[in-house]
């Protein structure tokens, strides 16, 4: 990523406004340029946004286009590059993305104004906005399905706070949060910015988190952080004299919301856009999920970063990008409180049992549009009249949704009873924009033509004047060809003379001019001589002023519009909250009906009891392939077997296991139905997965490293509540020093943790501490062995596996026959010997190249006979006396078969 311009490198590349002999318009551009600092600046001239000195040089590169010269300073060419204003998001988008900020500077006056100061007087221009990355409103530049927050970190006598918002939607959070937990939450928000004090860069236990960040961190003067001024400048963004009627905020939590009000004005340029109250979330409120948990658990993207084939993905079924925002929002926070939890599970439920009635009400969502971003716009004076439109359908389609939930019986669930309260009546609101808006709409308000015809009647005349032009200009020329007897007189326009009559100088003479004719001569070319009336010049200002003055009254009107809605901000935005919860509440019950899930048991006990548990995201690629369906398997974790070990052979499905598990809790207490026969959990508070590593090249750290550091942090964090997952630890050292670790580790875990966990492991020593540790239960995956194979069942069973058949997998995986065999041999030796001097004796008994390439004829060791896997699989009890001898005389063909080979 392209890091942002700094200070000191824009000063160096730009030259003072006080430097050289300088001309007027590059005075007014580098003391503009100076004033903002680490950005790029969009300098507004006429149809474009100009680029000079380095600005242009990275802005050419970064958006591949052509860097050219204007002018000289300083005797030497300035570089530029520009970009049409008509295409400036998309521009602007792969900028932010690159990592820039960027100054958009407009011309504040009309040229023509500017003209009447003198030849060269320079047009007014002054920077309206910073766009960066967290302070994005524009729908080309957002992503519908996903919150683009903008956070900020505060610290108050060693006391943290955590605030963070979405400009475009007005969402606003606030929480304490200790270091150790900070990026946890930061995985949580996912923030584009994140603001800091200059001085939390020195605080060592605040390294990790800012790490990871990476170009989000955004370090601004500490004395932005104050929370004195921040109270101050909530108090005045808000109206009122104390917060107190928001949340008991701490200094800290209070001096984080101040920094970013603070942040959004100063980008903004003062143009507010609506934003929530903050909303305090306590400690303890949501399931704590650190960053590597999330990404091993693929819950918003895949371990590849893409969204498609993540959790989030697999159980979105939103009609709207307000749902799908909402739905990832409580994917990433599961929730702690039951009742809450409760709530959720009422309105899915309830949906899940009347089809008709979630029907309706996703035909009806669906109608609608993305009322929050919309007012946002609209309300930082960014908006156009398909704002408008969405605010009228948006409201629209909750008046609808309103009368489906009213009609509905019996009474509904509170949950949905106070979505429908929420939805409000906005009938008038509705029938004022439906009546003022066209039915075509332009992006933006400055292109006219978005009242409809009837709405205002002064507008209706000058838009007859300006678009009847043609015919009174038509009808002039048919008249004055009369008078004239001209046939091949015609009336043109052009932007130097307006409009004017013209003839062919072979007609010319025909023109009568002087004192007692209308005709006047304005000019004469070599293929055409020019005339005006008086009549004709009225005309043409008729029609320019009906023009001018039709867009100005559009504008009016246009404000006038903004203005009734921003009034109603809060109403509205009421509203689309509960739109967007009444589309989440519909899409997980349109999920279970569809995927057969089914209504978790929560309650505050210690239970983990999932019968016929299914990993969704797995469970949903299976059958988009169309190949067999998902196993489905159980899992109790009751306090008196809470630790599970699980072994069994690689690709049998352990991760699978481990995983969906985790992902049932989740589903659970975000108030989702989940994929099992039954569920019954207990609240988790914390969720850790350990589950597959990589390096850490960023940090010098091992794949081991990583994998050390992850356990490090489960062992000394998880309490009583939480639950593991951990796949493999050990793995990556020695196998002895693997084995040691993983020992310690399970014994940590159900001694001192006390919590419920998986523990998946191919060390098979392991399972002799159930006969030690009361809390630990073995479990494997099952196999089955036939003619030689081996099939993975995918079904976990009690009791334990006797080997990993890593082999066999190595086979699979189309390791050559040479090395399968020298394998089998090495295995057979290893197993058959004592460990401690077994590898030493290999190196004599099984020379190194004795394998490396089998002799003629030679064919690799193969598995167990038919004939001995026949025996292996027999069950003599229970065979019946025919199935006993049917069975004897199929032992002897093998055995004949075995003879002839």
């Amino acid at each position: 990523m392209a890091a942002r311009p700094s200070k000191s490198a824009a000063r160096a590349a730009v030259p003072s406004s006080k430097s050289g002999d300088v001309s007027p318009m590059m005075v007014q551009y580098l003391a503009i340029r100076d004033a903002h600092p680490d950005t790029l600046l969009f300098y507004r001239m006429g149809d474009f946004y100009e680029l000079f000195f380095d600005d242009a040089r990275q802005a050419a590169a970064a958006l591949d286009i052509t860097l050219t010269q204007r002018g000289k300073h300083d005797g030497q060419d300035i570089p530029m590059c520009g970009v049409p204003v008509h295409a400036a998001e998309t521009y602007l988008l792969r900028l932010i993305r690159k990592g820039f900020r960027v100054a958009v500077c407009e011309q504040t006056e009309d040229p023509a104004e500017a003209r009447k100061r003198g030849s060269k007087s320079v047009v007014a221009r002054e920077v309206v906005r910073i766009v960066t990355p967290g302070t994005l409103t524009e729908e080309a530049l957002l992503d519908a399905g996903r919150h683009n927050f903008l956070a900020a970190l505060a610290d108050a006598q060693g006391v943290l706070g955590l605030a963070w918002l979405d400009i475009s939607t007005g969402a606003f959070w606030v929480q304490p949060i200790a270091p150790a937990a900070l990026s946890a939450a930061l995985a949580r928000i996912e923030p584009c910015e994140l603001l800091v004090p200059e001085r939390a860069l020195q605080n060592q236990a605040l390294f990790d988190p800012f790490n990871d960040i990476g170009d989000a961190l955004v370090p601004l003067p500490s004395a932005r952080f104050d929370s004195e001024s921040a109270r101050r400048r909530l108090e005045a963004h808000y109206g009122v004299a104390a917060l107190d009627a928001f949340g008991a905020f701490g200094r800290a939590e209070i001096a984080a919301c101040g920094a970013l009000v603070d942040y959004v004005s100063l980008t903004q340029k003062g143009h507010m856009p609506r934003l929530d109250a903050p909303r305090r979330i306590e400690d303890g409120a949501v399931m704590e999920i650190d960053a590597a948990t999330r990404r091993n658990l693929e819950l918003t993207r895949t371990l590849s970063g893409e969204r498609r084939g993540s959790l989030l993905d697999t159980i979105d079924r939103c009609v709207t990008g307000a749902g799908s925002r909402l739905l990832a929002a409580r994917l990433a926070a599961p929730l702690t409180d039951l009742e809450e939890i409760r709530e959720r599970l009422d309105s899915v439920e309830r949906l899940c049992g009347e089809a008709n009635l979630r029907d309706d009400l996703r035909r009806a969502l669906a109608a609608g549009a993305d009322i929050d971003r919309a007012l946002s716009r609209l309300t930082v004076g960014r908006g156009g009249p398909r704002d408008l439109a969405a605010i009228r359908d948006g409201l629209d389609s909750a008046a609808r949704l309103r009368n489906l939930l009213d009609r509905t019986a019996p009474p509904l669930p509170n949950s949905l009873a106070e979505l429908a309260v929420g939805l409000g009546r906005h009938d008038a609101l509705v029938d004022r924009l439906s009546r003022a808006l066209a039915p075509d709409l332009p992006p933006n308000a400055r292109d006219g033509g978005f009242i409809a015809s009837g709405y205002a009647p002064g507008l209706d005349e000058l838009l007859g004047l300006r678009d009847d032009s043609r015919r009174l200009v038509a009808g002039l020329q048919a008249k004055y060809a009369g008078e004239t007897g001209v046939a091949a007189l015609k009336i043109r326009n052009n932007k130097v003379l307006g409009y004017y009559i013209e003839v062919t100088p072979t007609q010319a003479d025909k023109i009568p001019t002087g004192a007692d004719t209308p005709f006047i001569h304005r000019q004469t070319l070599a293929s055409a001589v020019r005339f005006t009336t008086v009549e004709l010049g009225e005309l043409e200002g008729r029609i320019s002023r009906a023009a001018d003055q039709a867009l100005a009254l559009e504008l009016e009107l246009f404000a006038d519009l903004a203005a009734e809605v921003d009034a109603r901000a809060i109403e509205i935005a009421a509203a689309a909250a509960a739109l967007a919860a009444l589309d989440v509440a519909a899409a997980l019950a349109e999920l279970a009906v569809a995927q057969r899930h089914v209504r978790p048991r929560i309650d505050d006990s210690r239970a983990f009891e999932i019968k016929g548990g299914r990993h969704p995201v797995v469970e949903t690629a299976l059958a988009a392939t169309g190949e067999a369906g998902f196993v489905p398997n159980d899992c109790d974790l009751a306090p008196e077997h809470r630790l599970w070990l699980l072994t069994g052979p690689n690709m049998a499905g352990k991760s699978t296991f481990l995983r969906q598990n985790a992902l049932i809790a989740i589903l659970a207490q975000m108030g989702a139905f989940v994929p099992a026969d039954t569920a019954h959990l207990g609240i988790v508070d914390r969720l850790f997965s350990r589950v597959g590593a990589a390096d850490d090249l960023a940090r010098g750290r091992s794949t081991f490293m990583v994998e050390m550091v992850e356990t490090a942090a489960i062992l000394n964090q998880a309490g009583a509540r939480a639950l593991i997952i951990l796949d493999e630890i050990g793995r990556g050292t020695a196998t002895f020093d693997g084995l040691s670790i993983a020992w310690a580790a399970l014994e940590h875990i159900h001694d001192v943790n006390g919590c419920r966990a998986l523990f998946a492991t191919h060390y098979h020593e392991l399972t002799g501490l159930a006969a030690r540790l009361d809390g630990l239960e073995c479990h494997s995956m099952r196999v089955k062995e036939w003619q030689g194979d081996v099939v993975f069942l995918h079904e976990v069973a009690q009791g334990t596996a006797d080997r990993s058949y890593g082999i066999h997998v190595g086979r699979l995986a189309g390791l050559p026959d040479a090395v399968i065999a020298r394998a089998e041999q090495v295995l057979s030796a290893l197993e058959t010997s004592e460990q401690g001097g077994a590898v030493a004796r290999l190196a004599d008994d099984l020379p190194l190249f004795a394998a490396a390439r089998p002799s003629a004829g030679a064919r690799p060791p193969k598995g167990p006979s038919d004939l001995e896997s026949a025996l292996d699989e027999a069950a003599p009890d229970a065979m019946t006396p025919r199935e006993a001898l049917e069975f004897v005389y199929r032992i002897k063909g093998l055995r004949e078969d075995e003879g002839k080979e």
